[in-house]
């Protein structure tokens, strides 16, 4: 017979209950709306390493929502001010212990500031939620050299392939991109060290990561204006200081899809909903997306998504 009991406890759950209230005070206390937007939608995201649910609804496929940022853009674009939404998202992608296909995601954003300032508020709800320490900040170029002694944005890729075959043999022989390299390396060697002694904020990425952030130039380096937060070497946090040219958002997508096309995936219908929204005017803003099960998995000291959702995926 299947279990069916949750899988959870249900003091982990109690404990996620108080820290979803938490979050909803945190805000509250800020004056920033709570939102909600469609799961269920027309389009979905072109990112080449982010696959979608597909859902056949009245002979037209629809997409469940990895994230609700397309949606909360446009209601930033039409005037909403300062928002944020709990909400389930989905992803097409391998079950373990930290991935499981529906999840929750909180997102925010915050008009007027970049990233940086944006960091502080996200290590304010830390503190707020879980009673950290305070965060410490590295940019993506200076943790790499301290980790792996090397420039990520001008290192070539045998200098790569080199690092792979001394950390990670049974990827030596892969004939992969330079941003491929970057991120093995980077999720097999760097982030399972990150954010044990206080929370980790990675900033300023390698621009040919830049997805929809900004892109500013730093030391002569052009970098992607986003960061990452990792706690006890799980990624928990990644947000931008968002792009607002429609023009160059079209071509990022249009470059995506051409990715994706490469690694024998389906191509995606762009949003051009979005676009038309960056055209008529996003505010200057930031926002961040931050996995509430992650989150609370850290928070009560489990091992595994399914410690602390109701009914993980099995």
């Amino acid at each position: 017979m299947e279990s069916w009991q949750p899988t959870a406890d249900i003091n982990s759950l109690k404990r996620r209950s108080q820290i979803l209230r938490n979050i909803r005070e945190f805000f509250f206390a800020k004056n920033i709306m709570e939102v909600e937007t469609p799961i269920l939608a027309k389009n979905t995201v072109t990112d080449p390493y982010i696959d979608s649910f597909k859902v056949n609804y009245q002979n037209t496929t629809c997409f469940l929502q990895t994230s609700p940022e397309y949606a909360m853009k446009r209601l930033l674009a039409a005037g909403s001010g300062d928002i944020y939404q709990l909400t389930k998202s989905f992803r097409l992608e391998e079950q373990g212990s930290i991935h499981n296909p529906e999840f929750t995601m909180l997102e925010w954003y915050r008009e007027g500031i970049d990233h940086m300032q944006l960091i502080t508020e996200v290590d304010e709800l830390l503190q707020h939620t879980l009673n950290t320490k305070p965060a410490t900040k590295i940019s993506y170029t200076k943790c790499w050299q301290q980790h792996l002694s090397i420039n990520p944005s001008n290192c070539s890729i045998e200098e790569l392939k080199i690092l792979t075959g001394k950390h990670i043999p049974s990827f030596e022989n892969q004939n992969l991109t330079h941003n491929e390299y970057l991120d093995l390396l980077f999720t097999h060697i760097i982030e399972p060290t990150l954010g044990f002694n206080s929370p980790v904020f990675i900033y300023d990425y390698p621009a040919s990561q830049a997805s929809l952030a900004k892109i500013t130039t730093n030391n002569g380096e052009q970098v992607a204006c986003r960061f990452e937060l990792y706690i006890e070497g799980t990624e928990l946090a990644n947000g931008f200081y968002e792009l607002q040219d429609a023009a160059e958002q079209m071509n990022r997508f249009l470059q995506d899809n051409k990715i994706r096309k490469q690694l024998n995936k389906d191509t995606i219908t762009i949003d051009h909903q979005l676009i038309a929204a960056l055209s008529g005017g996003l505010p200057n803003c930031s926002g961040v997306a931050l996995g509430i099960d992650r989150l609370v998995m850290l928070a009560c000291k489990k091992e595994k998504l399914s410690d602390v959702m109701s009914f993980a995926w099995s």
